[in-house]
């Protein structure tokens, strides 16, 4: 690519993020599942169970940015057959809007999404910097699942059944009226605006009860909690870490 080149806004190109996965290999024989595309997260050999570990960041949102930080995390190590454990947080907060309410706000929605998942807050870090106009939460939630237990997409074949939880676009809807509620109003009705924005908690981002149900059946072969790019970019990281896309 020349020097000229820019990337545009969302995740990198699969091709190009695959090339730069492929410069580091596996060479620890604990690391069951390692740095790949398509996968939700990192598993760890321990002992006589498996450790599952996840980071996102949630860049998109403010209102509520810290309770997303932790459903979108442990969302991820559920849909690998593992429960959600323990979670530390990165905050960055920009330079000039680091007020006392807001940084208690974000820690207290942490705290309550650590609550209502049973999940413990084990640490973390937080900084006001300087290059940022909004807050910025970086998570990471470390889980724990049997090794019978847990589920992997390179188990995958051609022919497998789809099957999806939920709906489609719930997370994309709750954080466009949230975040672009005065743009909307006028534009649409006020009840279907405060509908949208209830999209967080009713039918609600997290997918950690539909995960442990569905992965208790014994019948399903593998999850994927999709989120930037929707259903079908959900279905091609599926594809692409079952070596079939």
């Amino acid at each position: 690519m020349s020097s000229s080149f820019r990337f545009a806004v969302g995740k990198l190109p699969p091709e190009y993020l695959e090339r730069l996965l492929s410069q580091a290999p596996a060479s620890d024989p604990r690391l069951i599942v390692g740095a790949r595309l398509g996968e939700d997260a990192a598993v760890i050999e321990m002992a006589d169970r498996y450790l599952v570990a996840k980071t996102d960041p949630i860049t998109f949102a403010i209102e509520k940015i810290g309770w997303y930080a932790v459903h979108i995390n442990a969302n991820d190590v559920a849909v690998m057959g593992a429960d959600p454990r323990w979670f530390l947080a990165t905050l960055l907060l920009p330079e000039g809007q680091a007020e006392p309410a807001l940084v208690e706000e974000i820690f207290a929605d942490i705290l309550a999404a650590c609550r209502e998942l049973g999940v413990t807050l084990c640490g973390g870090h937080t900084e006001i910097t300087h290059g940022l106009d909004r807050p910025i939460v970086v998570g990471q939630m470390l889980g724990e699942a049997p090794k019978a237990k847990l589920l992997r997409k390179d188990s995958l074949a051609p022919g497998d059944i789809v099957l999806l939880t939920h709906g489609v676009a719930i997370e994309g809807t709750a954080v466009i009226a949230r975040e672009k509620c005065l743009e909307l109003s006028g534009k649409i009705s006020a009840e279907v605006l405060n509908a949208a924005r209830r999209f967080l908690f009713d039918p609600g981002i997290s997918v950690v009860r539909a995960a442990q149900i569905a992965a208790g059946t014994g019948a399903v072969k593998a999850m994927h909690d999709p989120t930037e790019g929707g259903v079908l970019a959900g279905l091609l990281e599926m594809a692409l870490a079952a070596r079939l896309g």
